[in-house]
């Protein structure tokens, strides 16, 4: 359908930061094709109910068309779908992402990979043999992570790239 016959939701709940926007954009005019795999839902007035990001990233791409399906439900159906569309059903495996993939391609495509600038709660509660890749911004963030790590047991490896 041609994007200037598609109207964002004036409602739409969700929003994105710049930053993921604009790897948004990248990521639709690199790889256009996943659009087809996650057409945009709209409802019979042509208003989006599944894809407000991806419709403005792909004006923003310059795109003139975008795969849609349109569906015929009752706005209390379109509401639900609205939020059921946006959950996020599932957490990251962040070991298993940090040993198995390139975490500055993930980064580009659009994952907001964790920063650890300081230990926290979640960090230190790992109990694994794994390999943990974490940047710092700083030595003195560094010490204080291998300090508390190694106060709880674990071994610390530095390792330059």
């Amino acid at each position: 359908m041609k994007i200037s016959d598609i109207k964002p939701n004036p409602q739409n709940p969700r929003t994105i930061k710049d930053e993921n926007f604009k790897k948004l954009v990248q990521s639709i005019k690199d790889f256009p094709e996943m659009l087809d795999a996650r057409p945009l839902v709209l409802n019979k007035d042509n208003v989006i109910l599944g894809g407000n990001m991806r419709f403005k990233a792909s004006k923003e791409a310059g795109l003139k068309e975008v795969p849609v399906k349109i569906v015929d439900w009752s706005e209390e159906k379109q509401r639900e779908f609205i939020i059921k569309d946006n959950i996020s059903g599932g957490d990251w495996d962040w070991d298993q992402l940090a040993n198995e993939w390139d975490v500055e391609q993930l980064d580009e495509w659009g994952l907001d990979v964790p920063k650890y600038n300081e230990p926290n709660d979640e960090m230190l509660e790992l109990k694994t043999n794994k390999v943990m890749e974490i940047h710092f911004d700083d030595d003195a963030s560094m010490e204080q992570l291998f300090e508390e790590l190694s106060e709880r047991g674990f071994e610390c490896k530095i390792l330059t790239l």
